[in-house]
């Protein structure tokens, strides 16, 4: 009996142990795994967070405004898209000090800065100086550093074509164009667009105010009707309101925005302006960010590389005259003409560029002249 009772506890022994044997391996193996697949997971996470850079765009005006801050906020919403980020907008900022404390504050929590207006050129140098690790990218300024590129838009080019409209369509040969600021981007745009119009009506006369605003309707409105009042018949504004062709179609007059497709405004009188696209150059820089590619640079695009075009012409603009146009873009896109081939004067008569010589990419952005059949002079 004893022997049973031995036999009996021993078998139920084994089975315990067994038991505890399999309940003691058991979790082993599955702890173990299960923390390799979650440290893999987190290492992949992060470096796919490492991966996403913190951008932020600075604006002049607002994306409503139709035409500049539109253009580049159409660029933004390319690249959020493209890398399934949210980027920071600021929006108003001034030229001047309050746009270098909004860019020194944006530079403490980002990784690339986008700078959209000529005057925050110096406040963009200024705080990059401070902040070398983060990438900052000045839209059509002339100042870099090894963490500061520049970029800006070819708009002689889209100019050069916006003139072939206007002086085709002019009938007195009088022409008013609303500048925005003297500067060398406005400066080069108006003197394409004269030479452009002279080319296909010699007599054409190009009258030229300053508003002195990016966006400011009251004040562009008040230019272009000062311009209208003169008799022009053709009129183009370069500023991101549509105020001046909207001047100019109240008195039946053919009329051109700047960088955006403003015929909604004026569409009875509406013919063409200089447009750009953003959208595929930010996305490049962004991702060179990504790659560990970027450098510092200094990036002119016109039409060949898709950042320079013009708008879609209006209902009433004449088939001939925007055949002459496309045809003329053509010329442009394969090379066989240069906007600024001489012999080219100035309106005080001097010889500037001369006969069958083409001015250099770094004369026409320091360009501080006005070509022969401007009217106006330029601030110093």
């Amino acid at each position: 009996m004893k022997n049973f009772i031995f036999a009996a506890l021993f078998s139920m022994l084994i089975l315990v142990l067994g038991a505890c044997s399999q309940a003691t391996e058991e979790p082993q193996e599955e702890p173990v795994e299960a923390e390799a697949d979650t440290t893999n997971g987190t290492e992949q996470t992060e470096t796919a967070e490492e991966k996403v850079p913190r951008v932020a765009f600075v604006y002049i005006g607002v994306p409503a405004d139709g035409g500049w801050t539109m253009t580049h906020d159409e660029g933004r919403q390319l690249v959020d898209e493209t890398f399934g980020i949210t980027s920071t907008t600021v929006e108003n900022i001034p030229e001047g000090p309050d746009a270098e404390r909004v860019i020194e504050e944006l530079a403490q929590n980002h990784d690339i800065i986008f700078t959209t207006s000529y005057g925050y050129m110096n406040p963009t140098i200024n705080v990059a100086k401070k902040y070398p690790d983060v990438i900052f990218m000045h839209a059509t300024g002339y100042k870099t550093a090894d963490n500061v590129a520049t970029y800006q838009v070819k708009g002689f080019e889209s100019g050069y074509l916006s003139g072939i409209a206007a002086g085709s369509l002019t009938e007195n040969g009088k022409i008013g164009y609303v500048g925005a600021f003297p500067i060398p981007e406005v400066i080069f745009t108006i003197n394409a667009f004269t030479l452009a119009a002279q080319s296909v009506n010699p007599n054409t006369e190009v009258s030229v105010i300053w508003s002195n605003t990016w966006f400011d309707p009251t004040v562009e409105r008040q230019a272009a009707i000062s311009l209208l009042d003169q008799g022009v018949d053709v009129l183009a504004n370069y500023q991101d309101s549509p105020a001046g062709i909207q001047a100019a179609a109240e008195r039946g007059v053919w009329g051109m925005g700047n960088d955006a497709d403003m015929s909604e405004y004026a569409p009875d009188t509406y013919i063409t302006n200089p447009i750009i696209h953003w959208g595929p150059y930010y996305v490049d820089v962004v991702q060179s960010w990504i790659d560990g590619t970027w450098e510092s640079h200094s990036y002119l695009g016109g039409i060949k590389e898709g950042l320079a075009d013009i708008a879609p012409f209006g209902k009433n603009v004449p088939q001939e005259v925007q055949d002459l146009v496309n045809e003329k873009k053509q010329e442009i896109l394969d090379g066989n003409l240069e906007v600024f081939t001489g012999p080219i004067y100035d309106n005080t008569g001097e010889l500037r560029v001369a006969e069958g010589e083409v001015m250099t990419i770094e004369e026409i952005l320091a360009m501080d002249w006005f070509v022969q059949g401007v009217n106006g002079t330029i601030p110093k």
